[in-house]
């Protein structure tokens, strides 16, 4: 087995060192001929996916290094024409010093590529060093632009909408130089986690490819099942053997854990930090959640009331992934370029398309669930959840016991966390709402929130492998909880089951900050409308 990649992000680095490279040429070799056509072209991707070796696998392409390529699919496939190559790396300049510190840092990056050249820099003007680099570079041939994570300067100051705004007007001026150099041009490929419209390559370049959700580019990053099952298949013999487990099984959990990744609703890929991180590790867990914290993205949920039970199964059009700026966020079309939503079906309606979005995986739906109630509760509850516990009363429909286990948690709440008496009923009631939907999807039961029926929504349904659970939540009392079950005739769309069915009223005090009621009531198939319908049917029939 070759060595993994660990720590080693750029093409040539992982082919000198012998370590394993997933051969993304015949990928790549669509760009190239695509640039027949234009020769800008952008790719948003989340972080950690690979866009770095992407445009490393680019830069050497373009400088002509055949014999780095001599194993792969492209080898015989292009002439590797060698062109001057000016490739930026927005991630590794300086941020700590704010914008000033940037633009000196920029400057010094452009003046490494000078010196690369046996050129002489003789401005300190990081917009015109740019301008005269690619014109003074085009006398050798026509250039190739790569600029990697063009956007980092941006979401480096997020939270800091000023600073954010005038860090955009700094690149928009910055970008604008690609444009107004256009004949000195090969092709220009940018990578970014969120396509900010206002940026002058965005506004400004007609001809501009965007590939982010084009179906020919879906495994241009990261790694899909074919290639797991070929390049790691030594390692996941050995995994499976330290798991006690199966191959077969084990490519069922990673699947699980790791894959669910699409930028086409139908081509879905594994992350390749995660499989590498696993792979060198032995260990089936979370890393790439670990690599980022969305402390940014939970702040902006509550500031655009985005109710986290309608996350999964969110819809956007193809306009909502274009309208992204620092000052007007689409929370959804962020959440999808980050990583922490997938889109995960394309429904066409004529010449029109919307995306489905939901959670990629396991490794990204519960840490972010998780990350979410611990901010909703306004603590850590690792070691005051036992999710285990919970599991066990569950499958055990000791709801006593469950309901015990609530009360503990809300108890545990700070009073500033929870809402206060002068919100709307609406809104104290979504928020201990919530906080229930977001344990139930930990603790791993099949849990469906606001069930649409022909009646009305459910607020809830759990179900185990023996009963059917339907929740209804009020700041009333408990008993207008199943009335509304009973009244709404919610669980005549279950009745089909063979599951015994419980209605749960829950009803909270908003003085007390807990639950103040819990009911239970097993329903009655034998004298619901359908059961009655299904006899007289039958009789017919005979």
């Amino acid at each position: 087995m070759k060595n993994l990649p660990i720590g080693t992000y750029t093409f040539k680095g992982i082919v000198e060192h012998d370590c394993l490279y997933v051969d993304k040429t015949e990928e790549i070799y669509k760009l190239l001929e695509n640039g027949n056509q234009t020769k800008y072209f952008f790719l948003s991707r989340p972080r950690r996916f690979g866009k770095s070796l992407l445009v490393t696998t680019l830069e050497e392409l373009f400088l002509g290094n055949k014999e780095l390529f001599k194993d792969l699919w492209i080898y015989d496939k292009i002439d590797f024409k060698k062109y001057p190559v000016i490739k930026l790396t927005m991630n590794d300049l300086l941020y700590s010093e704010g914008i000033d510190g940037f633009k000196i840092s920029l400057l010094d990056q452009v003046n490494d590529i000078y010196k690369k050249y046996n050129l002489k820099l003789e401005v300190k003007d990081h917009k015109i060093a740019f301008k005269n680099l690619i014109r003074e570079l085009s006398k050798i041939e026509k250039v190739v632009i790569l600029i990697d994570e063009y956007d980092k300067p941006i979401t480096e100051f997020i939270e800091e909408k000023e600073t954010a705004d005038k860090m955009r007007r700094v690149l928009k001026e910055f970008y604008e130089t690609i444009k107004a150099n256009d004949e000195y041009l090969h092709f220009v490929f940018l990578t970014g986690v969120s396509k900010f419209s206002k940026i002058s390559i965005f506004s400004t370049l007609n001809n501009l490819t965007d590939i982010t959700i084009d179906k020919r580019f879906s495994k241009i990053v990261g790694i899909d099942e074919k290639q797991l099952y070929t390049y790691f298949k030594d390692r996941i013999k050995i995994l499976a053997k330290k798991e006690d487990s199966s191959e077969k099984i084990l490519k069922l959990e990673l699947k699980k854990w790791y894959n669910g990744y699409s930028w086409d609703g139908k081509n879905f890929i594994y992350n390749p930090h995660s499989l590498l991180s696993l792979f060198e590790k032995n260990e089936i867990e979370n890393y790439w959640f670990k690599t980022g914290t969305p402390t940014f993205l939970i702040k902006m949920i509550k500031e655009h009331n985005i109710d986290v039970k309608k996350l999964e199964r969110s819809v956007l059009s193809e306009e909502d992934f274009d309208s992204f700026e620092v000052d007007n966020m689409n929370v959804y079309a962020l959440l999808f370029q980050t990583g922490y939503l997938t889109i995960k079906e394309v429904i066409k309606t004529g010449f029109e398309k919307e995306y489905v979005l939901s959670y990629p995986n396991k490794e990204v739906r519960d840490s972010f669930l998780k990350f979410i109630l611990n901010d909703f509760v306004g603590k850590q509850l690792d070691n005051d959840l036992s999710i285990n516990e919970m599991v066990r009363k569950l499958k055990a429909n000791d709801l006593e016991a469950l309901r015990d286990i609530f009360k503990s948690i809300f108890g545990t709440i700070a009073v500033k966390m929870q809402p206060n008496t002068s919100t709307t009923l609406y809104d104290r009631e979504l928020y201990y709402h919530t906080i229930f939907y977001l344990i139930f999807m930990l603790i791993g039961s099949k849990i469906k929130a606001e069930v649409s029926t022909s009646n009305g929504f459910i607020d809830a349904v759990v179900e185990t492998s023996t009963h059917i659970y339907i929740f209804e939540f009020k700041m009333t009392n408990a008993t207008a909880g199943i009335k509304q079950i009973k009244d709404k005739k919610y669980p005549e769309s279950y009745i089909s089951s063979n599951k015994e069915i419980v209605l749960v009223g829950v009803s909270f005090d908003s003085e007390n900050k807990n639950i103040k009621e819990w009911k239970n009531v097993l329903y009655d198939k034998k004298k619901s409308n359908v059961s009655s319908l299904n006899k007289k049917l039958k009789n017919n029939l005979k």
